[in-house]
């Protein structure tokens, strides 16, 4: 990976933080809406939450679930550090990339990514290591904006990321459904709504 493209987008999340809760809430309100508790509910045992930005996820694991979070943003993850002191909710931080993981094969029962797919800079790579440190009968659950099934919101999409993708590589047009089964991965359960804009699954590794 391209390491100052990587620096860049780090520090461009670290300026973020102040505004970015409010602005997810906004979105979880008028767009996403159950989205995170539909994700979130179906992880078990060893969870890792990839993007875990500032831990806005947190409370709505079930309490039996052993997580892991990891980001490379050290101000988001310094919050997602402040919000699981003030819960309580036990959590394991990591700093890293999540296309080279500091994990070893087949670490976890349960991959969680919410909303991050869409600014990662190579998704392919990430999809792989999401697989790579899964075991077996694992399960991967994942949920983000996606391109939209209208072509005047496609184009209204396309616009945005004329903006969004210099300032911070956010895309609004990429579906990860379509890259998991190169990445091994079979789908299970695929929901889509909200014109097509937001897409949630869960998929297992393909033996």
């Amino acid at each position: 990976m391209d390491s100052a493209r990587s620096q860049k987008l780090a520090r461009a999340w670290d300026k973020q933080v102040r505004w970015y809760e409010p602005q997810m809430r906004f979105f979880d309100r008028h767009l996403f809406g159950d989205t995170r508790e539909w994700v979130c509910s179906r992880a078990t045992g060893d969870t890792l939450e990839v993007a875990i930005g500032t831990g806005m996820n947190l409370p709505l694991y079930p309490a039996d679930v052993r997580l892991t979070g990891l980001d490379f943003s050290p101000e988001m993850m310094a919050r997602a550090r402040a919000r699981a002191d003030e819960s309580g909710r036990p959590v394991t931080l990591v700093p890293g990339d999540a296309t080279a993981m500091p994990f070893d094969d087949a670490a976890f029962d349960t991959v969680v990514c919410t909303f991050g797919l869409c600014s990662i800079l190579d998704v392919d790579a990430a999809l792989r290591e999401m697989r790579r440190v899964l075991r077996p009968d694992g399960r991967l659950l994942l949920a983000d904006h996606v391109e939209a099934a209208p072509a005047p919101v496609r184009g209204v999409q396309w616009l945005l990321e004329r903006v969004t993708v210099p300032l911070s590589e956010e895309h609004f047009r990429r579906r990860p459904l379509l890259r998991l089964p190169a990445a091994g991965f079979t789908v299970d359960t695929v929901e889509r709504f909200a014109l097509g804009i937001v897409e949630r699954l869960v998929a297992h590794p393909t033996v």
